[in-house]
């Protein structure tokens, strides 16, 4: 299989920004999660993010790129972009909003731009791995890239330990 065909919106996007990123690719049928995908690859799980996109009181999407073992904190996250309250978006609507399927949704080059916030701990690495938009894709790119490929901001999201 050549390069090319391997490449998805994500990576087409990274490449015309002119972000150096990588991505490995491994045998997944179905969605498994962060947790799973990280032990599979061998990765460290403190590296591996996991992508959520929520729906806020106004009806707007957003999306959260948190840490792979992490729970989001609806309420923190509903401050750090401004709403009133926060829910999960119902999966049977993820492919019809983002473009991506459980399991391959990124932050990164879905069908419309959302308000994106990274976890504020991700600031710390120098290289994170999230979804590479399809299931069985893995990107690593620095968390510096992937705010600037995604528009993202910093800000902590998450539920204390």
């Amino acid at each position: 299989m050549s390069k090319k065909e391997l490449k998805t919106n994500a990576m087409r996007m990274l490449d015309r920004m002119k972000i150096p990123y990588e991505y490995e690719t491994y045998e997944c049928e179905d969605f498994t999660d962060g947790i799973e995908t990280a032990d599979k690859l061998g990765y460290d799980h403190a590296l591996v993010y996991k992508t959520l996109v929520t729906t806020g009181k106004s009806g707007e999407h957003y999306v959260f790129v948190i840490p792979i073992e992490a729970e989001i904190d609806f309420k923190k996250a509903a401050k750090a972009v401004g709403e009133k309250s926060l829910e999960m978006l119902h999966l049977k609507n993820l492919t019809k909003v983002t473009g991506y399927v459980r399991g391959g949704c990124t932050a990164i080059g879905m069908k419309k731009q959302f308000p994106t916030v990274i976890q504020k701990d991700a600031e710390e690495l120098t290289q994170m791995h999230v979804s590479g938009g399809k299931l069985g894709m893995q990107l690593k790119l620095a968390p510096e890239d992937l705010k600037k490929a995604a528009k993202a901001q910093f800000a902590d999201v998450i539920r204390d330990h």
